[in-house]
């Protein structure tokens, strides 16, 4: 689930149980579809609301491929389920209209051209991460990077507490947790999701139908099982299936989930690879979670980065396809709505205390100390892309170092 955004506007009265496809403008079929996010998936810098602005715009105003309301639909749908909300739209649209391998292919479509951009650069990242110079590459990025997750921070707790005094408790209490043990249960995360939901909505117990919709659920959990085997791939599978299905607040959210596991837990990366995981998440185009294909590739090469990827989208892909047609209809539920309350608090809080905790790795001395702060400074201002302010500080660091 990603960060509430303009798309809040939600109409309140119930949507269809099965919502009309929408047939493709000028005879534009599926292909056109894959098509349209396969260039998405290569161009789609801005961040996670830009590229759902760009769906918006292009598959609903410009095109007609999909219905306003139903577009709507799914936007609200990756507001509420873990994970992020661009790649669960697209998921979302391949779902309305070939259902469960539809979203498979859109996601493939959508993911395919980050996760080859992310395996490239970590080939030549392993090959050389020995060299001076890249070294000094990531020496200047790495502050950069703590900037962009602590601005990102502040805006999440801003935007999931609000005036909600339970919520920016939970969220205070992780970020202690996690700031001074340098670790962060991923139970601390659930348990604030089951907490809220206690104190606000204690439910009946009555569990949703989903009916056959677990049957053709597509193939990316045939080829996590199959491609899953060994102790290194099964427990990078593992960790990356967990980690997906708690990515709540925004595709940042992921940091400190992953760092607990990559480098505290399995010791696969120090602090210092992981920071240029997530700097490469950042650089490259689509969601951020691609980070774990490139964790994945520096611990066990181009299996790994396949496992990893595929583990981390699978319990997204699944937040799609197995729930989407009950949350349309039940998306004013107060047991979900109390649930997502506390577990984005708690993702919040850890996410502030990833912070503290990375910062010391990242931040040693006066110069990285000067690109952080400057970092800080121009991101509280202005509204500068993500990629360009780590290019800029990777190019700093070679001056610098």
């Amino acid at each position: 689930m990603s960060s509430p955004s303009a798309f809040h506007g939600i109409p309140d009265d119930e949507a269809p149980s099965v919502p009309t496809p929408v047939p493709a403008a000028d005879g534009a079929g599926f292909t056109a579809v894959l098509r349209y996010f396969l260039r998405l998936g290569t161009w789609g810098f801005g961040g996670p609301i830009a590229v759902v602005g760009y769906m918006q715009r292009d598959l609903v105003e410009q095109r007609g491929w999909i219905a306003r309301q139903d577009f709507l639909d799914g936007v609200a749908l990756g507001q509420t389920m873990p994970g992020p909300l661009a790649a669960q739209v697209a998921m979302w649209v391949g779902y309305l209209k070939r259902g469960a391998l539809g979203a498979a292919a859109t996601a493939l479509a959508f993911i395919g051209p980050s996760f080859l951009m992310v395996s490239a650069v970590a080939a030549v990242y392993s090959h050389y991460s020995g060299l001076s110079v890249v070294q000094s590459l990531f020496y200047g990025i790495a502050p950069a990077v703590m900037a962009i997750i602590a601005i990102a921070a502040y805006k999440l707790l801003r935007l999931t507490n609000t005036k909600d005094w339970r919520a920016w408790t939970i969220s205070a209490v992780v970020f202690a947790v996690t700031a001074t043990t340098g670790r962060e249960p991923i139970y601390l995360i659930v348990g604030a999701g089951l907490l809220l939901i206690l104190l606000d909505a204690r439910p009946a117990l009555r569990w949703p139908r989903f009916g056959n919709r677990l049957n053709g659920i597509g193939p990316l959990p045939l080829a996590l099982g199959t491609l899953g085997t060994g102790g290194t791939l099964t427990s990078l599978g593992l960790f990356f299936l967990k980690t997906g299905a708690l990515v709540f607040g925004s595709g940042l959210a992921i940091v400190p989930l992953l760092r607990e596991g990559v480098v505290t837990q399995h010791h696969w990366l120090t602090q210092a690879q992981f920071l240029d995981a997530v700097a490469m998440g950042l650089i490259t185009p689509g969601p951020v979670v691609i980070t774990a294909g490139f964790i994945g590739y520096l611990v066990a090469g181009p299996t790994g980065a396949l496992v990893a990827t595929v583990a981390i989208f699978t319990p997204i892909y699944l937040g799609v396809v197995i729930p989407g047609r009950w949350f349309v209809r039940h998306r004013d539920n107060h047991q979900v709505k109390a649930f997502v309350t506390g577990a984005t608090a708690a993702a919040a809080g850890a996410l502030a205390g990833a912070v503290v905790v990375l910062t010391r790795q990242a931040v040693t001395d006066l110069p990285t100390t000067a690109i952080a702060l400057a970092t800080l400074g121009l991101l509280w201002r202005f509204k500068i892309p993500e990629p360009y302010v780590v290019l800029t500080a990777g190019a700093l660091g070679l001056a610098l170092h």
